[in-house]
């Protein structure tokens, strides 16, 4: 998709009535599309498409879904205040044909709206363009969600980037991105005497009293968003170098719902962010100067999301790394349920996962120790989690996830080593050291000495009896020992790489038939369980059905006087054939093949090879595994601290402590190794202006917002 005009002349010409789409841009200040409607001095037809059949099994989760009707309410109050009639919404299983209605009905000549970069919006946005374009519709769109379009950041060769230190390096080379625009000061309302609006309904009566609680720990919309930037600049920003790691207090910004569903514009976060380095580089506080370069980085962490997506359109089916479509992924729904219900017996994984199902949030770090288990301790597809992401997170961004997922599963050239397993103690007491996390979200085990709060199976007997925990009843033992799981890790490797070289064997000798890169082996299908059932018949335009589908009692939020243990019962559900995605894919013009070079570790990773043993023989590919083309979670998140108000689930900020406790894990692995590539290969341009100013620039991808 080629870049639209996207100056905004002044001016305005006669009969100019303008359509501006809202999609993930629910604002109106440095909106550009709505800036340019406002400026052309014709009348504007604000108007929201609901249609998330067109997701396909990406149906929005329920929390996402109550951000969305919050933030739609307020954007409508907005466009109101500016003159505006009201904000048009239609609920529909076809975007374009919706929006070809709206444009007649209101006699628009003008479709204004603001990129998108996943497949399915790219394929969209192309259709919209040629279907109005034939109607004689002039349609513009424009830059609202990227600091750079993702065309515009190339290497020396014009290519694209396939790693993020050296694309962020060469975002912070680029001249500043353009200030936000300003609200417009008055829109003019168009004539909807003859355009209906549909009633949007996003939660039906089950999902009303999980969602009353959210309600009481954010507040959606563009206005509550630029509060909530302000807080975090003013707040948490300075310590942000030292407290981000901390899972059990609230030090990171809390902005990433607000920046997915675009109440925030990511110009101004930068901007505002940069001007904060400013001030505290000529203070001479290389601490808060620090802060901001982390999190700059996570706003470029962000924007590389995009650019993967963009650039490779399948990464969230398919890993970027070919020999890791070779993995013999684990299926099997059993240790699927027991990670989802936060029951593995690894209290920091299982603190995560009950905190997910409650509240629909995850701190950053968490999500990195639970997606890690559950690629690397379980092996499983880590499609499921990436899909169990999107349903139950409240800023579940499907870029974002992707890119997180790829990372975690080494399916990056710059990822995570998937040959080496995290062990969730020394996790546990490298994010939560006082253990204060695992007894917010693991009752049953509050009264345990921090001693033994992160492996309860090596405490002894008494302390077990004192706490009151009966191991294998209130609390059960390890799903797996970590031993056994790095045996069956190095295993699964082995075969891979043994399927890998029959594969590129086969492709040398020409043979048609051999395995080949396995690009068309279709991922393992989503367990049913996770599928979002929703009503595949038409909708009627007059029409505002309920959300159908079965909810699983198991994500409901409960109330706070229940408990949060779980019936250890199991849950014996068949595996359903999903259909195949009949999405039309987009094809990139760029090149597609990611680069092998690999970071050397300190350990080695799977970049090096892994050791073939002649006496190894090759495991039956049809026992309990199956391979997978797989994809990803997100390494975008923010985190929170919660606690009890009202009987609800409430964000807080924690102030840092007084003491200033430092992280003693300030740097793990993956900065080290970061940090050794950055030895190895320095930069051959020069930063310019403002990127000058840190010269201790990280590049760790665990990085959050």
């Amino acid at each position: 998709m080629s870049a639209s005009q996207s100056s905004m002349s002044g001016g305005g010409e006669a009969g100019v009535r303008t359509v501006v789409w809202f999609r993930r841009d629910l604002r109106v200040e440095d909106n550009p599309a709505l800036a340019a409607a406002a400026r052309a001095a014709g009348e504007v037809v604000p108007a929201y498409v609901w249609a998330p059949e067109e997701d396909g099994p990406y149906f929005p989760g329920r929390v996402s879904r109550w951000w969305l009707s919050q933030s739609l309410k307020h954007l409508d109050a907005s466009l109101r205040r500016l003159g505006a009639s009201r904000l048009v919404t239609r609920r529909s299983a076809d975007a374009v044909v919706a929006l070809l209605d709206i444009v007649r009905s209101t006699g628009a000549t003008h479709l204004f709206f603001n990129h998108l970069y996943d497949p399915l919006s790219l394929v969209r946005d192309h259709r919209v363009k040629e279907l109005l374009a034939a109607e004689g519709i002039t349609v513009r769109s424009f830059n609202s969600d990227l600091l750079y379009e993702p065309w515009e950041v190339l290497d020396d060769d014009g290519c694209p980037f396939t790693m993020f230190a050296p694309f962020w390096n060469r975002c912070l080379c680029m001249p500043d991105p353009a200030a936000p625009l300003l609200p417009p000061k008055k829109i003019n309302s168009g004539d909807l005497s003859r355009c209906t609006s549909d009633e949007l309904i996003f939660e039906d009566e089950s999902e009303r009293g999980s969602n009353a609680l959210l309600a009481r720990a954010w507040s959606p919309g563009w206005q509550n968003a630029d509060k909530a930037l302000t807080a975090f600049l003013n707040g948490p920003l300075i310590d942000y170098s030292v407290n981000r790691k901390k899972a059990d207090s609230a030090s990171t910004s809390l902005l990433s719902p607000y920046l997915h569903f675009g109440e925030l514009s990511v110009r101004k976060v930068f901007h505002q962010v940069r001007m904060k380095q400013l001030m505290w580089s000529n203070e001479g506080n290389h601490a808060g100067e620090e802060s901001c370069t982390l999190f700059l980085r996570s706003i470029g962490l962000r924007e590389y999301s995009r650019y993967l997506t963009f650039n490779h359109p399948c990464s969230h089916e398919k890993p970027l790394l070919p020999h890791l479509r070779f993995f013999p992924w684990v299926v099997n729904e059993a240790y699927f349920k027991v990670w989802r219900q936060g029951r593995t017996g690894y209290p920091l994984v299982d603190a995560g996962m009950r905190e997910l199902w409650a509240t629909g949030w995850l701190h950053d770090r968490i999500r990195v120790v639970v997606s890690s288990f559950f690629v690397k301790v379980l092996q499983l597809p880590w499609r499921w989690g990436m899909k169990y992401f999107w349903d139950t997170l409240l800023d579940a961004d499907l870029e974002s996830d992707a890119l997180g997922w790829q990372y975690i599963s080494g399916s990056l050239p710059d990822g995570r080593e998937l040959d080496r397993i995290d062990n969730p103690q020394f996790e546990g007491y490298k994010f939560d050291p006082h253990g204060e996390y695992v007894r917010r979200w693991l009752p049953e085990l509050a009264r345990l000495p921090t001693e033994w709060i992160h492996h309860p199976w090596d405490a002894p007997e008494s302390v077990l009896q004192a706490a009151g925990v009966e191991l294998g009843s209130n609390y059960p033992h390890p799903i797996i020992e970590l031993d056994e799981a790095n045996s069956r890790l190095q295993d699964a490797l082995l075969e891979m790489w043994e399927l890998e070289a029959a594969s590129r064997a086969a492709m040398e000798n020409g043979m048609e038939e051999g395995l080949g890169d396995s690009s068309d082996v279709p991922p393992i299908d989503f367990p049913q369980e996770l599928q979002m059932e929703v009503d595949r018949q038409p909708v009627q335009p007059t029409q505002t059905p309920m959300m159908a589908g079965r909810r699983r009692e198991d994500q409901m939020v409960p109330s706070m006087t229940s408990s949060f243990i779980r019936a250890e019962t199991e849950l014996t559900a068949d595996f359903g054939n999903i259909s195949e995605d009949s999405r039309p894919e987009v094809p990139s013009n760029m090149h597609l093949q990611p680069r092998m070079e690999r970071e050397e570790t300190v350990d080695g990773g799977i970049g090096n090879g892994v050791r073939m043993n002649g006496n190894h023989q090759q495991q039956n590919l049809q026992n309990n595994t199956r391979r997978v083309l797989g994809v990803a979670p997100s390494v975008s998140e923010a985190s929170s601290s919660w606690t009890g108000r009202e009987g609800g689930v409430v964000p807080v900020w924690s102030p840092p402590a007084a003491s200033g406790h430092s992280d003693p894990y300030a740097a793990d692995e993956a900065d080290i190794s970061s940090r050794n590539y950055l030895d190895r290969h320095p930069q051959s341009h020069t930063m310019m202006n403002w990127s000058q100013l840190s010269q201790s620039l990280t590049t760790g991808w665990e990085v959050d917002k």
